[in-house]
């Protein structure tokens, strides 16, 4: 609308009562001064007076004139050809140019930094947001989503976007890196939410990786939750089994009461003390008095339903923590800083995972074991994205088979299964050339020493720290390993293997017989001709080590 429309926009406010002094000296209205100003009046703007609003002669000195000095009361005009009343007037904040923000504090995070000249409402369920995502090798992608876009549907646009193999270990972590915090969204979350929640200009980001551990206290639950921590429940039912009551308890979406020690560190201070904590229904408590259960000795602590719970992941560094095993209760409050954050530290491994499991249960409960069902559900359809494992088995589709006969059967005698194990090794040790049928004069060449290079499992020569750091990153589940170089053999590589939540390295040496190349892991009682073999027989075999290979970590580029 042109500068006219607005003037004639203010008449109409006026109401009739606005008014100036004419040259008669009488009260001329608001419209006839626009007229004037508009050289011509009304007719030759294009506009005209809705019908029967004639003129009033007004009583004084007003002699024979035109009637345009006629005083007339304030009417309200309308445009000629207007196809929509001024409330739908277009806005042009497209032709105006962007202003920066002198107030970027006062702006959320999820919009950006620069002036509209249209005021921001809140974000529609139809609104696109931008997500940028890193991998744990540094590289991002940025991302729009709606705002309704819950975790597992942004990992599987990753999984696809990368062309990596689809399965429900792929997880979206949330990490802060100036605070050592990290934590893994369930896939309910909404992602947008979640970004909102950060304070701006922080160290917060998304990182897309595997997460073994995320939906394993639903498949080993006995093994997380051990009996010395959920003795109170036990006591209650002592007509039942140990792994039979924490099943009870996951089937019903509720969590068990845990208790135990716990260092905390005070509140504005570096000084951590140890108290006895109890997870019970109604919240999070610790004694001040040793191990009293007692309600006058019980002090609340947290409220878990409106925190977050991240664990510590340089704890000794940011915190002083006594052991490496700290994680933090974070509540929604606190945007920024330390101020605000529950620190808590455990004296080992298994005993932060029992906590942390409890934790995830007292505050999603049955959506936590829906989550769980649907990622099930997912694993039982065909694959629709991704390419096929190259030469990988999943030990969930793997039983022990006789084919002796006519027809294969299974073997369900356990005896008769390590009997066939063992039958298998041997085959395995005579036999290591059949696969590739080389020439012997190729057989010591650099490609039984490099085929490995292709496998997502290898990861070159990185440190034995960085292996158990990676590891741990993607969940200490019995199985979880990777192959890389050894650093201190230049020949030879290194199996890392995580087992009873602790990783253990078993050292590969290559050996010569005959002119061929093999590997080894037991003084060359069993060879294999590539690395590929070694591990894809310990797949589908113990041997020499605690537990079979289950889940290989693995990093995307995005």
């Amino acid at each position: 609308m042109s500068g006219r429309g607005r003037a004639l926009a203010q008449v109409d406010k006026t109401g009739g009562k606005t008014g100036m002094p004419g040259p008669a000296g009488g009260w001329r209205d608001a419209a006839g001064a626009a007229d004037d100003a508009m050289d011509g009046g009304a007719q030759q703007s294009g506009l005209r007076e809705p019908p029967g609003a004639g003129g009033t002669e007004q009583e004084g000195d007003a002699g024979e004139g035109p009637p345009a000095t006629d005083l007339r009361r304030s009417q309200p005009l309308f445009i000629q050809g207007s196809s929509r009343p001024p409330a739908e007037e277009e806005p042009r904040a497209s032709s105006l140019p962007c202003i920066p923000n002198p107030f970027p504090e006062l702006c959320s995070p999820s919009n950006s930094p620069i002036l509209s000249s249209l005021p921001q409402g809140p974000p529609r369920e139809g609104t696109c947001h931008l997500v940028k995502v890193f991998s744990e090798d540094g590289s991002c992608r940025s991302l729009e989503v709606s705002a309704g876009t819950t975790a597992r549907q942004l990992c599987e646009m990753l999984v696809q976007r990368t062309h990596a193999l689809h399965d429900h270990s792929w997880a979206l972590v949330e990490l802060h890196q100036h605070l050592a915090l990290e934590r893994c969204l369930e896939d309910h979350e909404s992602v947008v939410e979640v970004q909102s929640a950060w304070p701006l200009g922080a160290d917060s980001r998304f990182v897309f990786r595997k997460n073994f551990a995320k939906y394993e206290l639903f498949k080993s639950n006995a093994s997380l939750f051990p009996e010395v921590m959920v003795s109170s429940c036990l006591e209650a039912n002592k007509s039942m089994a140990h792994s039979e009551l924490i099943q009870n308890f996951l089937n019903s979406g509720s969590c068990p009461e845990v208790q135990g020690f716990l260092q905390l560190r005070e509140a504005g201070r570096k000084v951590w003390k140890r108290f006895y904590f109890s997870l019970r229904r109604s919240g999070l408590y610790y004694s001040t008095k040793g191990t009293s259960k007692d309600p006058r000795h019980l002090q609340y602590f947290a409220d878990l339903t409106e925190s977050n719970i991240y664990y510590v992941t340089q704890g000794k560094k940011h915190y002083g923590t006594p052991t490496e095993f700290g994680f933090c209760i974070k509540p929604y409050k606190v945007r920024s800083g330390t101020k605000g954050l529950k620190l808590l530290c455990s004296e080992d491994e298994q005993s932060r995972t029992c906590w942390m499991a409890a934790f995830r249960l007292f505050k999603y409960g049955m959506q936590l074991y829906r989550n769980y069902q649907q990622a099930q559900a997912r694993l039982s359809q065909p694959p629709w994205i991704g390419p096929t494992a190259l030469r990988s088995v999943s030990d969930n589709a793997l039983v022990a088979m006789d084919f002796s006969g006519c027809t294969g059967r299974v073997i369900e005698n356990p005896s008769e299964v390590l009997t066939a194990a063992l039958e298998e090794a041997q085959a395995w040790r005579k036999k290591t050339t059949h696969r590739y049928s080389l020439p012997a004069a190729c057989q010591t060449s650099p490609l039984s020493a490099a085929i490995h290079r292709t496998q997502p499992w290898f990861h070159g020569r990185i440190s034995r720290e960085d292996t158990q750091q990676l590891i741990g990153r993607q969940g200490l589940v019995d199985g979880v390993f990777l192959v890389r170089e050894s650093q201190r053999n230049p020949k030879g590589f290194v199996l890392s293997l995580c087992h009873l939540q602790k990783v253990k390295h078993y050292l590969i040496l290559p050996s010569e017989e005959e002119g061929r190349l093999y590997f080894t892991m037991d003084d060359g009682q069993t060879r294999f001709a590539d690395l590929i073999q070694l591990v894809e027989f310990h797949q589908i075999n113990r041997g020499i080590l605690p537990c079979k290979l289950r889940h290989y970590c693995t990093c995307v580029a995005l």
